[in-house]
């Protein structure tokens, strides 16, 4: 057993050399590769969740933007439906104040034309009671131009 911790003995001192040497390179692999990537890996998160959060405030603004854009358009199409409507109004209006206007002139033509009716029917029945007393004054005439001639030659008889 003596010996056994003898060479234990032996191996630990030989080791010594190895262990300081192993320390050394894990020191130096973390003071010169490890540190530097922990930062550079820290500042990569920090640029990616910056990146992150600057994404998400552009989908933000973009929201409010589409947003915004969406009722400027609605105002928009309502502005357009209201100037629609009144053109259209307008053209209502317009075509009954033109109805409204002919149908004035067809009622003065038509009371022309009744007035112009009644005057021709007045002066057709003027001519014709004057035209009925000149055909019964030749009627008269020639009865009474036959009667004569008869009753003077039945009176003669």
């Amino acid at each position: 057993m003596e010996q056994t911790l003898r060479q234990l003995g032996e191996l630990v001192l030989r080791s010594v050399p190895t262990i300081v040497l192993l320390l050394t390179v894990y020191f130096a692999y973390s003071w010169i590769v490890e540190r530097p990537l922990r930062g550079v890996l820290a500042e990569r998160r920090a640029r990616t969740e910056g990146a992150t959060e600057k994404a998400r405030a552009d989908i933000a603004a973009a929201e409010a933007k589409t947003t915004e854009y969406e009722q400027r358009l609605r105002e928009a199409r309502g502005a357009v439906f209201n100037a629609q409507e009144a053109r259209r109004h307008k053209a209502q209006e317009a075509r009954a104040a033109a109805l409204n206007q002919a149908r004035a002139e067809a009622n003065s033509r038509i009371a022309r034309a009744r007035t112009e009716l009644e005057q021709d029917a007045e002066q057709a029945k003027k001519s014709l009671q004057a035209e009925s007393q000149r055909l019964a004054g030749e009627i008269i005439r020639t009865v009474l131009k036959q009667v004569p001639v008869t009753q003077s030659a039945g009176g003669a008889e």
